[in-house]
């Protein structure tokens, strides 16, 4: 089994940085994996039942699920039971030798603990402590359980997927849960970096980051779905007629479908000159001249296209299309991503030995030339790191252990 590997022994640009990590299920952990694989010592924090998360998918041992094991890997697990003072004095002591406290309790749940922010401030000035929540405290929605679901529903998700499918529904992926992760893992980093710069560990300035998926998602449905609503009066409906265009969909060809691009003008013009000459010349070519023209009836030329598609089989339409430089892909299923030749090629899987046998794992997605990361090792049993951790802490493990009942 390759355990998480020791805080000297972490490479990438975080290495020589504890977080003590209090969150669950998957955007709170999803930054902190983030941060382990950079080379962080994250040590995770769990209550008596685990992580909900250790249920929710498969593995080979019972609380060990995919899910799970994916966004834990490289960490250091530490069950305390914070309702017992014992409990709260280590968690206490491992505050103090940290730089990062991250959490996704509901603000009044951290607080009625004792490890609100002014609270850990008062056991560590320089922390940067980070608040994964549903919804700001500002607001009238704090404290309202979220739930990726729920997110997706309140940001517009299903509204513009049924714009588009004539039906509201969900995107098949955990959208609001990852795209928070990400804003809590840069928002993190932007306060480490304030604090560096206001004189470092021990020195800077460290301060309160609050992270929360509705206002992260909407942001995010913003970027493009604002669209005309921006300006005062409006002067489009707050969606972006492309992205909801009905025709907007992998291309079905005599044997398959393939998705492909041919929308600006570059490629515009190289598609009629190849394969569709007679769009060119007329009403037709006139009518489909420009980008902005062919944008403000954007259906139907998804429509047309979508029957030239029909003549060729996938593989014909990929050969030319690339010779044509017009963006294209085969579809793929999930599973095939594992037997991807580029992502293969560039070794973008890592394989880790594990107790429950070896896990390849989807790896660091960014490259760095100085301080590259890595996947620092499995994910932590229930408890599994409290005799090391702890002992570290004050040097006595066979105390420890009679103080801590940790799982082996």
């Amino acid at each position: 089994m390759t355990a998480p590997a020791k805080p000297q022994d972490r490479s990438g640009p975080l290495a020589g940085l504890r977080v003590i990590d209090l969150t669950s299920v998957v955007f709170g952990p999803y930054a902190t994996q983030i941060m382990a694989d950079m080379g962080a010592e994250v040590i995770k924090i769990e209550p008596p039942a685990g992580d909900n998360t250790r249920w929710i998918s498969q593995g080979p041992v019972p609380g060990m699920g995919g899910i799970y094991v994916n966004v834990n890997r490289g960490k250091r697990g530490v069950m305390l039971d914070l309702r017992q003072d014992q409990d709260k004095e280590t968690l206490r002591r491992l505050i103090a030798t940290a730089d990062v406290f991250i959490h996704s309790m509901r603000g009044s749940a951290i607080r009625k603990l004792g490890f609100d922010y002014e609270a850990v401030r008062a056991i560590r000035p320089d922390i940067v402590y980070t608040n994964c929540y549903g919804y700001s405290r500002r607001g009238p929605e704090a404290d309202k359980p979220a739930y990726d679901d729920t997110i997706q529903a309140e940001c517009g998700i299903p509204y513009v997927q049924g714009l588009m499918n004539g039906e509201p529904g969900y995107v098949a992926t955990i959208m609001a849960d990852k795209v928070a992760g990400l804003h809590a893992l840069h928002a993190t980093m932007m306060a480490l970096f304030h604090r560096e710069r206001t004189g470092g560990r021990s020195k800077g300035e460290g301060q309160e980051v609050e992270v929360t998926m509705f206002e992260a998602m909407s942001s995010f449905m913003l970027v493009e779905h604002a669209n005309g609503a921006i300006f005062s009066p409006p002067t489009t409906p707050a969606h972006y007629h492309r992205a909801v265009e009905r025709n907007r969909r992998p291309y079905r060809t005599s044997d398959g479908y393939i998705a492909a691009l041919v929308y600006n003008d570059k490629h515009w013009d190289a598609f009629i000159e190849a394969i569709r000459p007679e769009w060119a010349i007329g009403d037709r070519g006139e009518e489909f001249s420009t980008l902005e023209k062919r944008a403000r009836q954007i259906g139907r030329v998804y429509g047309l296209l979508g029957e030239t598609f029909l003549t060729r089989t996938t593989q014909e339409w990929l050969d030319t299309l690339r010779a044509l430089h017009i963006p294209c892909a085969p579809l793929r299923s999930t599973d095939e991503l594992f037997d991807n030749k580029h992502l293969n090629a560039i070794g973008f899987f890592e394989e880790v030995e594990t107790a429950q046998g070896p896990v390849r794992f989807p790896g660091v997605p960014t490259w760095f030339s100085a301080t590259p990361g890595r996947v620092h090792g499995a994910a932590p049993m229930l408890g599994e790191d409290n005799q090391a951790v702890l002992a570290e802490l004050d040097g006595n493990a066979e105390a420890i252990a009679e103080k801590v009942d940790a799982p082996k």
